[in-house]
């Protein structure tokens, strides 16, 4: 709204000249907000990045420097990676390292790959039997289920043990992976997905004569393809990363996992720096770029998973 002066010039009434004003000072505050804001994720994405960029430049530096403060090495080393894989000598040593880390490499991705294979499929069956099938008891049954989740897992480590010894798998592929082929909490994740699916798709493939089998595979499987996703990604890289239960139940070296068999690089010649730092990119490198080519299907999954169901 205008107004006229005694000059008969006209301007903006005093109301609307102070709302412009409020509305420039809110539009002025939510800048600084998201510059702050930026200028925070951007500090807390350095202090992030820099233990892996020092792992990664540590990985290329000879055994003299990597006890130096510089960051960049003076000397470069991409041998490091050769001597881990074996295909080259330690300098210091000259003969190969006395590792078996590629053997190490196989058994952490066969392990992992087995036990998410597993544990998808039986969380998914148990997730459609809980969800979609109605029998007495059904939800009672499943807090029981569920309330599994609540009793630490080192408390279920003698008797997982115990179970393996009198099934006589100790040191074996088989004891790493049965143990872990079943999930309360892949069940829970996947139920919840597959309570969001309308019954009535159920109900028509039931109409058209298909059995619960054939319900669950083309049907309720893949429009639950989100839950599976994330559960697959979670579930390998929680046993690709296992440490306590291969360290118990592992004895022979070839048998070893990442995890246990990068201890080696500590006990078996002194302290190596630089070969570990050098196996630890070579370990992280798979996780990383499983997250980044499944990022999204990952972030969809979870945001599906949000939602009530």
């Amino acid at each position: 709204m205008s107004t006229t002066d005694r000059n008969g010039r006209t301007g903006l009434a005093p109301e609307t000249a102070v709302r412009g004003n409020a509305r420039e000072r809110r539009a002025a505050l939510r800048t600084a907000g998201r510059f702050a804001g930026f200028a925070l994720m951007v500090v807390f994405a350095c202090t992030v990045t820099v233990p892996f960029l020092w792992m990664s430049t540590a990985s290329l530096k000879p055994r003299s420097e990597t006890e130096s403060p510089h960051l960049v090495p003076r000397q470069s080393r991409p041998s490091n990676y050769l001597v881990v894989l074996r295909l080259a000598e330690d300098p210091h040593l000259r003969r190969l390292l006395d590792l078996h880390f590629p053997k190490w490499y196989f058994n952490s991705v066969f392990v992992a790959t087995w036990v998410t294979t597993l544990q998808v499929l039986t969380s998914a069956m148990a997730a459609y039997a809980f969800s979609r099938v109605r029998w007495p008891g059904r939800d009672k049954v499943f807090l029981l289920y569920l309330a599994t989740m609540m009793i630490p897992g080192l408390v279920l480590m003698v008797p997982n043990y115990q179970i393996m010894v009198t099934l006589r798998l100790i040191n074996s592929y088989s004891g790493l992976i049965i143990p872990a082929a079943f999930s309360a909490f892949g069940t829970f994740l996947l139920r919840q997905f597959m309570m969001t699916i309308p019954p009535s798709l159920d109900e028509a493939a039931e109409i058209d004569g298909a059995n619960h089998m054939q319900i669950f595979l083309d049907v309720i499987l893949p429009l639950a393809r989100p839950g599976v996703v994330t559960l697959t990604i979670f579930t390998f890289l929680g046993n690709y990363r296992s440490f306590f239960w291969p360290l118990v139940m592992i004895k022979d070296d070839h048998l070893r996992t990442l995890p246990i068999g990068m201890l080696s690089f500590q006990d078996s010649y002194g302290n190596q720096t630089e070969y570990l730092m050098a196996a630890t990119v070579m370990c992280i490198l798979p996780l990383i770029v499983l997250f980044i080519v499944m990022q999204k299907q990952l972030v969809r999954g979870i945001q599906l998973g949000a939602v009530k169901g």
